[in-house]
This record gives C-alpha cells, structure tokens and sequence, in this order.
C-alpha cells in the first residue's frame, strides 16, 4: 500500500513485482481490488502498479466534478511520482477511457496500450443512446449502490458456478461513495477522443467479451483508427472479462506485451 498527492487529492496504487512497469487501471465503481486474477501472473514478470482512482477505492473522495482528462492527468503524475518512463498501460472500460485519453495526450509515456471493453468515445447520439443513459443515470440516482451491485453480480457473472464472483461484485459495490460514484458516470457520458486516435502511435491490443455491453462490431470500427493495433475477442466472457476469463485474458496480454518488448529490444 502506497499513496502520493496531486492537486490536493491523496491517491492510493498497490506496488508488485519487478521489471518494466506496467499499469493496470480500474473501471467504474471497481478498484484495484478487481485485478486479484492477474496481479500473482503478471507481476512474475513485470513491476505492476495497480492505482485506486479518485472517488474510488482507498484514494480520496474530493467532492466536485470528475473528468477523463482529470482522471489521466492523476495517471501521469503517478507515472511521473514514480519515474516509470515509458509503460505498459491497461485498461478496463473507464479505465480503458483514460488510457486513450494518455495515449492522445501523451502518447510518449506510453510502450503500449492493452484496452479492454472500452471505446474512445461515449457520445449520446440517437433518441436510444439518450434513453439507455438517462435508464442508468436515473437508476444510479435512486437505487442503492448495494441493489446495483447485485444486480451487476447478476447480469455479469450469470452461471450458477459464478456464486463467488456475484458475491464480491455486490460486496464491493456497495462500499463505493455515492457522490464519487455519481460523479465519474457523469465524467464519462459526452467524453470522446475518437477524432485524434491517429496519434496513438504504441502497440495497440483491444480485448472484447463476445457479450460486452457494447457489440464486437464497434471496436472492429475503431481499431481501424489506430495506427498499430488488433482486436481480440474473447469467448464466453462480459463487461469483466478479467475476473470471467483470467487464464485466456492474462495470456492474451502477456503475449501481447512479450511480443512488443522483443520487438522494442531489437531496435
């Protein structure tokens, strides 16, 4: 356990392991909790940083407005805290957000960009986005987190052997702050970077359950953005695809990251 300030927020990151440094970045309402099935792998291979992001977790809870750019720029100065240079960045869907956010902001920080269940831009644009969004922002605000939770466990950890996972998922939900919960929905929804994913320019995976809330086909669209990147689907897997497939999903990125630091090394 491990914490540094920025901008008067005190931010909390897990340490493993040794070797290049790699980032695993949480998505909404998660922590760094929910990377449990790939911290004992990867850190066998890589000094793994695994950070709690404002309102999440054990960093703090400032009340005011989230932002992906606010959220990346807490990532950045962690990097920068911990003279990490060049990383390997992963990401689960808002934590996927913010790594494209670095990537186009900061595209020298990073050695490659591991994105999984995400999309680089969440704009409501037909009549059925706005209802889908308003659905789940109504929600949010009336429901309790601990309902939500449970009705999270449910729908992304269906089958009967999945008792566990249902049980974590609404055990850890429910410790999330409201406020701060409230606050990083709203910093996603109208957020985008689609327009300037040309200059991701590192090794790009995208990683995407076969049910992930969001069809194959949009990221079949938008890997086609990026200048080095390919997709992966990932069978039998939902929105948590590390937690519902962690043998496929952790060799699938250890592939990855091996394949870019042989070919960084010759060079």
């Amino acid at each position: 356990m491990a914490y540094f300030e920025h901008e008067g927020c005190t931010l909390h990151y897990e340490e493993y392991g040794r070797g290049d440094p790699l980032l695993l970045v949480h998505g909404l309402g998660s922590s760094a909790q929910d990377w449990e099935k790939q911290i004992p792998e990867l850190s066998s291979r890589y000094r793994l940083i695994v950070p709690d992001l404002r309102g999440h977790g054990r960093s703090d809870k400032p009340r005011e407005r989230y932002s992906i750019p606010g959220f990346t720029a807490d990532i950045v100065a962690l990097i920068e805290h911990l003279n990490l240079g060049p990383a390997h960045y992963v990401g689960l869907s808002m934590g996927g957000m913010i790594g494209f956010q670095l990537g186009v902001d900061q595209p020298q920080l990073l050695k490659s960009l591991c994105i999984v269940n995400s999309a680089p831009e969440v704009k409501v644009r037909s009549t059925n986005d706005y209802w889908q969004w308003f659905k789940r922002w109504s929600l949010a605000r009336v429901l309790s987190l601990a309902t939500i939770g449970r009705a999270l466990g449910q729908r992304l950890f269906p089958k009967p052997e999945q008792g566990e996972l249902r049980r974590k998922m609404a055990e850890r939900w429910a410790k999330n702050d409201k406020r701060a919960y409230l606050a990083s929905f709203d910093a996603i929804v109208g957020w985008g970077v689609q327009e300037r994913l040309g200059r991701i320019t590192c090794p790009t995976l995208v990683v995407s359950a076969d049910h992930d809330y969001t069809p194959v086909a949009v990221k079949e669209a938008y890997v086609k953005l990026l200048p080095d990147a390919r997709l992966v689907v990932i069978e039998d897997s939902r929105h948590a695809t590390p937690l519902d497939q962690p043998q496929r999903f952790n060799q699938t990125l250890l592939d990855f990251t091996t394949t870019v630091d042989t070919t960084t090394q010759d060079h």
